[in-house]
């Protein structure tokens, strides 16, 4: 009976998180906007525009939620003058997909937002926000998230660690001896291995700062991987671990401090720069060629 639990549970991660969203809030001033991955799937979003040049931010939800839970950040973003896009990842909202895959398929989302953005804001550096979901799509696929700026909040570092995490929550103890039937169909049902579902050795190849957060109460990504995966990142990093939240919306928790934290974050590595700094070395190698 329990083998058959975790089994309905894995096909019910996976459905698929469709539903109607409607029309962008009326105080955002977004339009909708559509936009495709590599391999031609149809993304449905939001863009506003920010009133200053100050660079743009993709943001990405969490599992089976959808853009409008990007909202209150989108807000408090383009009221800094920032331009944003937030949109609903492969399989959720009113993105078409037929399963949710941990953060593997989302990633061609994930990059395929950020190019969207930038023909939006040519010249301007480029940021990303992801929560859980969003998070892993920012550094899973062929190569982690091509940004100036990346802030992650509570991603896992490893599917095998989260499946037992949640299954100890669901069936105590026993959950660690289920975790590896939870792991292993994933091949068989979304033909991606466990080991292509690691966040934190995607981590490893990230190429702008990064800001990682997590909860110290949060025991689906706990206190220690979330370490264990800022430890992973490349300088230059932050770590924010927010006292008392769960695995929550960590805005919603911590208003005040998360718009100071991500702001000041913004500012240093967004702000009133042109191209990103890959692109800025490569004109630098080229005039002194």
């Amino acid at each position: 009976m329990a083998i058959a639990a975790v089994w309905w549970t894995e096909g019910a991660l996976i459905a698929p998180a469709n539903h109607p969203i409607g029309p962008p809030p009326g105080d955002l001033h977004a339009e909708p906007v559509e936009f495709r991955t590599d391999d031609n799937e149809l993304l449905r979003g939001w863009f506003a525009q920010g009133d200053l040049p100050k660079g743009g931010v993709v943001l990405l939800h969490g599992v089976r939620s959808d853009r409008r839970s990007m909202v209150d950040r989108a807000r408090f973003l383009t009221s800094s003058g920032y331009s944003v896009v937030l949109f609903d990842l492969q399989a959720h909202g009113e993105s078409p997909g037929e399963r949710i895959t941990f953060g593997y398929q989302e990633s061609g989302g994930a990059r395929a937002a950020v190019r969207y953005l930038r023909r939006r804001v040519p010249g301007q550096r480029v940021g990303a926000i992801g929560a859980s979901l969003g998070g892993a799509a920012c550094l899973l696929g062929r190569q982690p998230l091509d940004v100036d700026a990346l802030v992650l909040e509570a991603v896992y570092p490893d599917v095998r660690q989260a499946a037992m995490n949640r299954l100890r929550l669901r069936f105590g103890p026993m959950g660690e001896w289920l975790a590896p039937v939870l792991t292993i169909p994933l091949e068989t049902r979304l033909g991606i291995r466990a080991g292509d579902l690691r966040p934190i050795d995607g981590i490893r190849g990230v190429r702008s700062p990064v800001l990682v957060i997590g909860g110290t109460q949060d025991r689906r990504t706990t206190a220690s991987e979330t370490r264990a995966l800022f430890d992973a990142a490349p300088d230059p990093k932050e770590l924010w671990l927010i006292e008392g939240a769960a695995h929550v919306d960590f805005y919603r928790y911590a208003a005040e401090e998360y718009r100071r934290r991500i702001l000041e974050f913004l500012r240093r590595h967004l702000d009133g720069r042109q191209g990103s700094t890959r692109q800025e070395i490569a004109g630098a190698v080229g005039y002194i060629l």
